[in-house]
């Protein structure tokens, strides 16, 4: 880092480590554990054992159930019922279980997850929808980071924070329990079908006749009715049972998420909800958006993991309570770490793409769910990004241009944080970047579950500082602040 650079970044003291004791609670089913696909299931032989137990066994072990886990979990009661419900089928029907046989039940079904039981890291940040009673001069944040626990599954959780008049910032102790929302069905865009279609070479005749009679925007009964309508043209068409298992599967990455009104922010758990993300949801880069219309709307991409391939998503919620999960698509989607500019740029969605996997480019659409083209910006031309560059989030307006924290990796893997400088009317052009990194691993911040990594999904300025959290080995969280006036002068032209 150059010496001028390294005069005004600030790290805090603070850090925020993983927390094993943040579980959640799944329906567990005995002989499904995730090691084989293809494993059946022991619930049979598990419910028999169940359901041999006296009376007193059954109490006496219910009881013991409570006494280690009430204080770990919300409405564990309610849980337990709907674990038992899923096996309404399995018991003798004409066998009437006591009250406290079915939560046994219920609990014999359920397992505990710690969401961050292996690391935590990726963090971004964004102003707060809810400013009330925020000291005058402060700026309430909603902090976003991914908890990775056993078999290296990731979800996203939150934190909250306060950044002063100073632009000291400070993070809040977050709630001892841990949340997933429930998912439902949300409306689909037929601009997404068809360039997913196109991709995945399933489109033509089968799939114009579902989509064109369903207009731009339909709900998931339209969608089914539509395809009862194909599958029953299967002797004049071809290939109806692929068009059909396509279209099903795009469809499957959209959903809704809501979360009960009774939970703290702290608590809200993003769990994977498809089998898209059945490995794991990553890397979320959250952005406040302003519309030309003046609607504000938090939207995220991250990245949906199925255990072999990636794809991205679209998150989007106004108050962080409810949530719609969509599918990205395009060319100039077709990789990790996508991020959305904070505004339209000529009328149209912006976005910085790393679809080719190792420089900067910028895309832009009249759709934030559909990227067909990215445009060249920035390519490695220092040691330290040598092997590939990346953004560290979205884009932050200044009146100089618009300022991206970029992430290069260099010898050794190393991971470390740059900042360059984009025209804000052409953000394919570089106004200005820094030599040498922002941000490198310090000797403290070598070890980590991935080490040698200094990682940021978004940052904010606040009081003329910018505040960037940061993953530290992918295995804590830190903060660094900078005088933002400072910064933009240590920006070189690309030429220096």
């Amino acid at each position: 880092m150059s010496g001028a650079v390294a005069d005004i970044v600030r790290r805090s003291a603070w850090r925020h480590v993983a927390d094993p004791s943040r579980v959640i609670t799944r329906f567990f089913v005995p002989g499904q554990e995730g090691f084989d696909d293809h494993q059946q299931s022991r619930a049979s032989p598990v419910l028999e054992r169940l359901l041999a137990l006296d009376e007193d066994d059954v109490r006496r072990s219910f009881d013991d159930v409570v006494a280690r886990f009430e204080g770990r979990h919300r409405h564990l009661d309610e849980t337990f019922r709907r674990h038992a419900a899923e096996l309404a089928g399995r018991p003798d029907r004409g066998r009437v279980l006591s009250r406290t046989r079915r939560l046994l039940l219920g609990a014999t079904f359920t397992a505990e997850y710690a969401i961050e039981g292996a690391a935590l890291c990726s963090p971004s940040v964004v102003a707060d929808p809810d400013q009330t009673g925020v000291p005058a001069g402060s700026l309430r944040f909603v902090m976003s980071v991914r908890g990775i626990g056993d078999g290296h599954r990731s979800s996203i959780g939150f934190r909250t924070g306060l950044v002063d008049a100073g632009g000291d910032a400070s993070i809040d102790v977050p709630s001892p329990f841990a949340t997933t929302g429930q998912t439902a069905a949300a409306r689909f865009e037929a601009a997404v079908f068809r360039s997913e279609l196109h991709r995945l070479r399933g489109g033509g005749e089968n799939a114009d006749y579902v989509l064109d009679a369903l207009g731009d925007q339909f709900s998931a009964v339209e969608l089914e009715e539509q395809l009862g309508r194909l599958q029953d043209q299967v002797a004049t068409r071809k290939h109806v049972s692929r068009t059909i298992s396509l279209i099903r599967r795009i469809a499957a990455r959209t959903y809704a998420v809501r979360f009960p009104t009774d939970t703290s922010l702290t608590e809200r758990v993003l769990w994977p909800a498809m089998w898209a993300e059945r490995h794991g949801i990553e890397d979320a880069r959250f952005v406040r958006f302003i519309d030309d219309d003046g609607a504000v709307s938090y939207y995220a991409t991250y990245t949906a993991y199925d255990g072999t391939n990636i794809t991205q998503q679209l998150l989007e919620t106004t108050d962080f309570l409810a949530f719609t999960s969509s599918p990205i698509v395009g060319p100039a989607a077709a990789n990790k770490g996508l991020a959305l500019f904070p505004r339209r740029i000529g009328g149209r969605f912006a976005a910085l793409s790393r679809a080719d996997r190792e420089t900067n480019t910028v895309a832009f659409s009249a759709n934030p769910r559909q990227w067909d083209r990215a445009l060249p910006c920035q390519v490695p031309t220092r040691a330290w990004e040598v092997l590939q560059l990346g953004n560290c989030g979205s884009p932050i307006e200044t009146d100089a241009g618009w300022l991206v924290l970029t992430h290069g990796v260099g010898p050794m893997r190393t991971y470390s944080i740059g900042a360059i400088m984009l025209d804000l009317d052409d953000p394919t052009r570089i106004l200005g970047q820094l030599r040498e990194p922002l941000l490198s691993p310090a000797p403290d911040e070598q070890n980590g579950y991935v080490p040698n990594v200094v990682y940021s999904c978004g940052a904010l300025v606040h009081a003329g500082t910018l505040v960037v959290p940061y993953g530290i080995g992918t295995a804590a969280i830190g903060i660094v602040t900078m005088p933002l006036p400072e910064l933009l002068s240590a920006l070189n032209t690309p030429n220096d």
